[in-house]
């Protein structure tokens, strides 16, 4: 028989494990993509990068971003956190997050393309945006503010 008081505890460190190595990608991407801008086009240097960066989207970001979410929505449901509203500035900013993640893959094939249109500046600011919209989240579901 299916009991969620026993299930609860495995779904969250699920969701919890995806969190971290979906954070990891979200944070380490743009710092490939700086260094990938100072790489010479088709140079040896500049096909690692590309391999780095498609591997850790599709292997590593990807997977982590939709175990992140399922999970999360799971034990959003089960908890009916639906209906208080620190879990909605939460969604707001996973949400945030998933639009800069398909942002981060749309550079990933700009810069597979030889395509990149940004300066290694630009990849510095993107950079900092998942750690300040983590920190959102994190204090939402931790101190719950509201």
């Amino acid at each position: 028989m299916f009991e969620w008081v026993y299930v609860y505890p495995w779904v969250k460190a699920l969701h919890v494990i995806a969190v971290i190595s979906w954070m990891a990608g979200m944070l380490y991407m743009p710092r490939l993509f700086v260094y990938h801008c100072s790489a010479e086009v088709g140079s040896v240097q500049s096909e690692t990068f590309k391999v780095m960066e498609r591997r850790l989207y599709r292997a590593i970001m990807n997977p982590a971003m939709m175990v992140a979410w399922v999970a999360g929505l799971t034990i959003a449901w089960q908890q009916s956190y639906f209906a208080v509203p620190w879990f909605h500035l939460k969604l707001a900013a996973v949400v945030l997050m998933t639009i800069i993640h398909v942002m981060l893959g749309r550079y990933v094939r700009d810069f597979a393309a030889d395509k990149n249109r940004h300066t290694h500046k630009f990849y510095r600011i993107i950079n900092e945006i998942p750690t300040i919209l983590m920190i959102g989240a994190v204090i939402f579901v931790v101190v719950k503010p509201f």
